[in-house]
């Protein structure tokens, strides 16, 4: 078994499997590390939107996303109690690349997944970290097969942490906070069939004590997801005592909102409720850091805008880029002091990079969401939505859910560099579409 590469990355979904591709492509030796196997669900609201559609498209995924994802997402509803408004989606600045889908986690990062392996890069699946040492130029990470309990320890320069926000490593360097609080957030998700859900209509509800969506995903299947706050949870509980959580909020859902009532009056649930949190939304990610940082190892959004999956893709783009602009397109210096210290450069400008591309999100996000939570403030925004339906295209708008980072006029130089390699796999993807279209 292989033991040296030029980068590590710990965790093998959008955004790990993502950078391992990129960098597997210019040539580096990478080994993906992820715990469980694939395919596997997560608690995800599943929408992507269209700012992320040149990734795929360079990536090679493109069109199997548009095969496999839902309809087009190209208007959205914010329910309340017995209301609802609805307003378009902005579209996204790219001909061809207009509107967002959802698809199931199990089936994105199975593909994506599958393009690192494509790269060259060293799949360790089912594989669980069990530590990591060492620093910029020299990282050990001890791994252990999950299925033979086989132990082996890695080596390489470069080490990215893409592992998700309920999954901190065991290094210690993404501790997590254990005190109990009212207003901690947990988040639920449940894929239904049969459900009376308005083809193409992303739906936001806002709720009493929580927030949530749901959306028309991949043959027929509409995602359920919220985010409800401890208090609330322990209500719906207390109310349902017969029930397991995610049935107890299932129950609260219907009850609280006609809009899923309705929905869900004929459906039948897939599968069980999934459940996770506390949620733990914030920044990260430091310009200092030894260890790279993508996806929700970075940061995390409030899930209201279901821009996580964007933060994935697009972060692990914009680190992939900083790592071969300055690295000269080669591989990494195998020289400790060499590595670290263009390492220092490079976290430096990926920080920066990020920081212009995210903080904005985040707080937007968070913003919406103690709106939605809060009776008053849901009331007034429901209200205003009503008098001017435009304020949720603009809310959407300013989420980031139109922006693609591959074609912005302020887009980085790393950034262009990186999507002019690529550049045969974006074309060709968009001649296919374009193609399609006309068929």
């Amino acid at each position: 078994m292989r033991t040296d590469f030029d980068a590590i990355v710990i965790g093998a979904g959008p955004a790990g499997s993502t950078a391992a591709t990129l960098l597997g492509r210019a040539g580096w030796s990478v080994a993906l590390i992820d715990k469980q196997d694939f395919p596997r669900r997560k608690v995800c609201g599943e929408c992507l939107a269209a700012s992320n559609l040149s990734i795929l498209d360079a990536l090679g995924v493109g069109q199997a996303y548009r095969s496999a994802a839902g309809p087009e997402l190209t208007h959205m509803a914010l329910l309340r109690g017995d209301d609802q408004v609805i307003a378009d989606l902005p579209p996204g600045a790219v001909e061809g690349r207009r509107w967002g889908r959802a698809l199931g986690r199990e089936t994105l990062d199975t593909l994506l997944r599958d393009q690192a392996l494509a790269a060259g890069v060293t799949l360790l699946q089912p594989w669980a970290v069990q530590g990591v040492r060492g620093g910029a130029g020299d990282w050990h990470v001890q791994v252990r097969a999950v299925e033979s309990k086989e132990w082996s320890s890695l080596r390489a320069p470069v080490a990215v942490a893409a592992n998700g926000s309920w999954e901190a490593l065991p290094s210690g360097l993404a501790r997590r906070r254990t005190r109990r609080r009212a207003s901690d957030l947990f988040a639920f998700k449940a894929n239904f069939r049969g459900a009376a859900l308005q083809e193409g209509v992303l739906s936001v509800l806002a709720l009493d004590g929580g927030y949530g969506g749901m959306v028309l995903a991949e043959e027929g299947i509409t995602t359920v997801a919220c985010c409800v706050r401890r208090d609330r949870l322990e209500v719906c509980r207390r109310a349902q005592p017969g029930l397991r959580a995610g049935e107890a909020v299932e129950s609260w859902l219907a009850q609280a909102c006609l809009g899923v009532r309705t929905a869900l009056a004929g459906a039948s649930r897939q599968g069980p409720w999934l459940a996770a949190g506390p949620l733990d939304p914030g920044i990260r990610l430091r310009g200092d850091d030894a260890l790279f940082r993508i996806g929700n190892a970075a940061g995390e959004a409030h899930p209201i805008v279901g821009e996580g999956m964007s933060m994935a893709l697009q972060s692990a783009w914009l680190l992939s880029a900083q790592l071969l602009e300055l690295a000269g397109r080669g591989r990494p210096p195998r020289d400790a002091a060499a590595s670290a210290s263009w390492q220092r450069e490079a976290a430096a400008r990926y920080a920066a990079a990020w920081k212009r591309q995210f903080v904005p999100r985040l707080r937007i996000a968070a913003a919406f969401a103690h709106a939605a939570m809060h009776p008053a403030t849901s009331a007034l925004g429901l209200g205003a939505a009503r008098i001017w339906p435009g304020l949720l295209t603009r809310g959407a708008g300013w989420s980031g859910k139109t922006r693609d980072i591959l074609q912005a006029r302020t887009a980085s130089p790393q950034t262009r560099l990186l999507s002019q390699s690529l550049q045969p796999q974006v074309d060709g993807a968009s001649r296919t579409k374009r193609h399609d279209d006309n068929l």
